[in-house]
């Protein structure tokens, strides 16, 4: 009899609510920008679509971003080890990383500007200020999330409590990254 019954403790996922908070908005980020490219290819192939070149600078944006999530599991794995002024250190250079991926958005889109593709007037400009503007929406909340742990390590807050501080920000910063290549390479295949 004992078998069949299951118990109750075994059978409960293992997750903080909010962890789980996090990834729900994770998987609502993905949809959302899954339909903004399916959108992308679909309206394409409807016609009326000026073709222009990517601004070069996306190419150092994603350099950037893949620079910062380097030292975002710099900071990880320096958290796991009590080495705080790494992780201090690690923490900051995301930050600023994260802020020149947005500084080279920025400039990409004056870029974009200086070769007359405006946000509107045409489709093909209009999605790619939309998709590369929502991404750095999401970096803005990303470096947001970031200043959590690094306060909690000028605090002295209890390395366990900021340990999940730096979980989410490292999760989630690595989900931006991923994002971005995406985003990239999908701007870069159908554009």
């Amino acid at each position: 009899m004992q078998d069949i019954v299951m118990n109750t403790e075994e059978t409960k996922l293992n997750i903080r609510p909010i962890k789980f908070v996090m990834w729900l908005f994770i998987v609502a980020s993905i949809m959302l920008f899954a339909a903004f490219t399916s959108s992308y290819i679909v309206r394409r192939a409807e016609g009326n679509w000026v073709e222009f070149e990517l601004p070069s600078l996306f190419m150092l944006s994603t350099v950037l971003i893949i620079a910062s999530s380097a030292t975002m599991h710099w900071a990880y794995l320096s958290g796991k080890k009590l080495n705080f002024a790494s992780q201090k250190m690690a923490l900051w250079l995301t930050i600023v990383l994260g802020i020149a991926f947005l500084i080279c958005q920025l400039l990409s889109w004056k870029q974009l500007v200086a070769e007359r593709v405006y946000f509107v007037g045409n489709p093909s400009g209009s999605f790619l200020y939309v998709i590369s503007g929502l991404h750095g929406a999401h970096i803005i909340a990303g470096i947001a999330v970031l200043l959590a742990p690094l306060i909690g390590v000028y605090r002295n807050i209890a390395q366990v409590k900021n340990m999940l501080r730096l979980e989410l920000a490292s999760i989630f910063w690595h989900f931006l990254d991923i994002l971005w290549i995406y985003l990239y390479v999908f701007l870069l295949l159908n554009h």
